[in-house]
């Protein structure tokens, strides 16, 4: 079971570097850690579970964040019509988006970054994916939303890129070009 201990934090050089595609079919390993990266999302959700074991609370975890430098990640999150969005990606990339861009008015946070890091992060408002599951089926998706902007975020982590990166440092609070903002009523 992966646990807060478990996962680095900001500064450890397996965060910077880029994460190296799967192979097929998976080691015992490797769908292990597809496993538990799920199974930690969904513990992390649950009140009592993540009070007994301290979890913070997460959306999305990629291998990186666990030390393991392959292309996987795990999202568990509802989409705007409350379906649940609960799988592991595998070798992950974006096939298409949209020139629209969005960001969330709250900001990001990441279970690798224990601060709050303030400003807006740019993402793509509409995304076209394509990864494939433990099972080695290749999947095909379109997202919008927050599960766009995690899919993003996630992706970001694969290619050794922080979401803070993305923030203008000069203006945190810019307003984007072209962005609907995500999270205002």
């Amino acid at each position: 079971m992966i646990l807060m201990e478990h996962i680095i934090r900001e500064g450890h050089p397996s965060l910077r570097i880029k994460a190296e595609e799967v192979k097929f079919p998976l080691t015992e390993e490797d769908k292990k850690l597809a496993t538990d990266m799920l199974e930690y999302l969904i513990n992390s959700q649950n009140p009592e579970t993540a009070e007994k074991y301290g979890l913070r609370p997460g959306i999305g975890l990629a291998a990186n964040q666990v030390n393991s430098l392959k292309r996987m990640f795990a999202l568990h999150l509802e989409n705007e019509k409350g379906e649940l969005l609960s799988f592991v990606a595998i070798n992950p990339k974006i096939a298409s988006h949209s020139v629209e861009k969005t960001y969330l008015t709250t900001g990001e946070g990441c279970l690798s970054v224990d601060r709050t890091v303030p400003g807006y992060v740019p993402r793509y408002a509409r995304i076209t994916v394509k990864f494939f599951n433990v099972d080695g089926q290749e999947q095909k998706m379109r997202l919008n939303g927050l599960p766009a902007i995690a899919f993003q975020h996630e992706l970001d982590h694969l290619n050794g890129v922080m979401f803070y990166d993305h923030i203008n440092e000069e203006n945190p609070f810019e307003p984007v070009p072209d962005a609907i903002p995500f999270g205002e009523k």
